[in-house]
């Protein structure tokens, strides 16, 4: 599944809960280490998730403090790491459009 078909997903459910763009993207950079210029580099090339969490610059050493549960599972016991990698960003959207402190969410 390209990441350009579920960034707009991302930011739809964030801004329908008062919260931005800007915010989304400042999880998507904490949790992948890209920046501006290479998220929408991704987003323009239509990269799968795979590639997408692949080619991430450095995931961010402090995930194995996103605990939780996402679509009935503990983010923390899924053993596949790609689908635990997509989890742990749907966990921070979850939390961001639930009203959550951007310094609580990037576990600042």
């Amino acid at each position: 599944m390209p990441f350009a078909s579920v960034y707009p997903l991302y930011i739809q459910k964030a801004e329908k809960k008062g919260r931005t763009k800007a915010e989304v993207d400042r999880i998507i950079f904490w949790l992948t280490g890209y920046d501006e210029k290479t998220l929408q580099q991704h987003i323009d090339d239509k990269s799968d998730l795979e590639a997408f969490f692949a080619q991430a610059p450095q995931i961010n050493p402090n995930v194995s403090k996103i605990t939780g549960v996402v679509c009935g599972y503990r983010v923390e016991e899924i053993k596949d790491k790609l689908m635990q990698q997509i989890r742990y960003l749907d966990k921070l959207i979850d939390e961001l459009a639930k009203g959550k402190a951007i310094e609580i969410i990037l576990r600042i």
